[in-house]
């Protein structure tokens, strides 16, 4: 399957997380926080795309803000779920991307997470550069 699909309102960044025995809390469940490890996942995977795809890819980013909700629980399954990613804003120095846990029958999580371009010479933050922002705008 392809890295991204296209839908109505924009291309999304799709990454399938697959649900391991370890991910689940006492509550036979996925841990609130091992859901966002399935975010981190692929928004990591989603930054490394220009890398792989053209060797242009994004520079040192951080989180400087997540947020989530818990929509339903995701229990445990052989199937993997789609981590679906897009771009909902782009700034001078920062962008988010919004992101939903889901199968064919039903959203797990809807959270969104701003990422700030970071100076790692000078621990500060930065400007995106028009690489990153082109890069950005293809899912936004």
């Amino acid at each position: 399957m392809t890295p991204t699909e296209t839908t109505a309102e924009t291309k999304r960044y799709v990454h399938h997380a697959q649900v391991r025995y370890a991910d689940l809390d006492p509550q036979q469940h996925v841990n609130n926080v091992r859901m966002l490890t399935y975010l981190e996942d692929a928004r990591v995977s989603f930054l490394n795309l220009g890398s792989v795809a053209r060797g242009d890819g994004f520079g040192a980013m951080v989180v400087a803000r997540q947020e989530a909700d818990y929509v339903a629980p995701l229990l445990p399954r052989t199937d993997p779920v789609r981590v679906e990613l897009w771009v909902t804003q782009v700034r001078n120095a920062s962008c988010t991307l919004a992101y939903e846990i889901l199968d064919d029958e039903r959203v797990y999580l809807k959270a969104s997470t701003v990422l700030v371009g970071f100076d790692v010479a000078t621990q500060s933050a930065r400007r995106l550069n028009d690489t990153e922002r082109a890069l950005l705008a293809e899912y936004s």
